[in-house]
């Protein structure tokens, strides 16, 4: 191999672009592993076991001995067959092989880009900070199993949301540096990034109170819209249950919260769509973001009205993904700097 930096920027568009489209494929298996109620199947944590799946009946009726024994088989699986434990079983392992899979895709190119371009002058260690944070969401990822094993009947919904976070924070950090070594040009008239990092905060929460809303069940309730149950207040709830401190506990409460988010979110995003008309900006800066957030605000909505049903909560979680980096594109066209 010839050691020059277009090899070197070369390999490293293709391992963040391969790393990117890895993670989202785990964050949608993942999703899925939460969907089907599968991410307790696996009662261990197996950082260097669990490889393979069980091989023989032995195997199988250990994993499911396991499993017997926490809350959620004995409060709500109980009964459950070898054959159905075997289904839920294999989503957590896929979940978990993947994450094998991104952690091995994150070091071993890490490691030959030191060995063999350490030299080149565009080479830099910032790419190890992705390698430490997938590590880091390894450990997270088995602090929110571990709340569901001993006392809950399911993981808790707030570990969850800072599971999902750090996983959509990773594929920030990697598109963020795609659109580095791409040198996505920047726009020569700034918007005041006090507004932009605003808009980015109501969608970090919108998500976020989406995770809590995935962890509690939520969207199982008020399966109407655009009231909930012919009101525009959950009827369920009281004065006291908005100012104690369970409020993120309680279902009702969060889907309320994760609409009423929704429309203040889409309220400043007009305000965007004419900050942007206003500076004549090209209309091809802003239009990915407007079509993501249309996108996920139909998937929103039939999720909803259906009943949760899996493909449909399953993309709209990718959706979360789509507006993410569409509007990851607009703060980096209005960035000064690089990473």
């Amino acid at each position: 191999m010839f050691v020059n930096r277009d090899n070197y920027i070369r390999y490293l568009k293709l391992w963040l672009i391969t790393l990117f489209l890895l993670i989202i494929l785990m964050v949608a298996v993942g999703g899925l592993t939460r969907l089907t109620d599968s991410g307790l199947s696996i009662t261990a944590w197996e950082l260097f076991t669990g490889i393979l799946p069980p091989l023989n009946i032995s195997e199988w009726n250990f994993y499911f001995s396991e499993y017997k024994k926490i809350p959620e088989y004995q409060n709500i699986n109980y009964g459950m067959t070898l054959p159905e434990f075997k289904v839920i079983f294999y989503w957590e392992y896929a979940h978990r092989l993947l994450a094998r899979i991104v952690g091995l895709f994150t070091l071993v190119p890490l490691i030959i880009f030191s060995l063999k371009f350490k030299d080149i002058k565009d080479y830099s260690n910032k790419y190890y900070w992705i390698f430490f944070l997938v590590c880091l969401q390894g450990f997270i990822g088995w602090y929110m199993v571990s709340s569901g094993l001993i006392e809950n009947n399911d993981v808790s919904h707030f570990r969850l949301s800072i599971h999902l976070s750090l996983a959509l924070f990773i594929l920030c950090l990697i598109f963020w540096f795609i659109l580095d070594i791409y040198k996505v040009e920047k726009f020569k008239k700034k918007i005041p990034n006090l507004f932009l990092f605003f808009i980015l905060k109501l969608i970090v929460l919108q998500i976020i109170l989406g995770a809590f809303l995935s962890g509690l069940d939520g969207g199982l309730i008020y399966n109407t819209w655009p009231n909930m149950n012919g009101s525009f207040l959950p009827n369920d709830v009281m004065f006291d249950d908005v100012i104690n401190a369970e409020l993120f506990s309680n279902p009702s409460v969060v889907q309320f919260l994760h609409r009423f988010t929704a429309y203040v979110l889409l309220l400043f995003i007009i305000i965007l769509n004419y900050t942007f008309i206003k500076n004549n900006y090209l209309v091809k800066n802003i239009i990915f973001f407007d079509v993501a957030v249309l996108i996920q605000i139909f998937l929103g909505i039939i999720t909803l009205l259906s009943g949760v049903e899996i493909k449909y909560a399953s993309l709209h979680q990718l959706g979360s993904i789509f507006v993410l980096t569409t509007y990851l594109i607009i703060l980096y066209k209005n960035s000064n700097q690089q990473l």
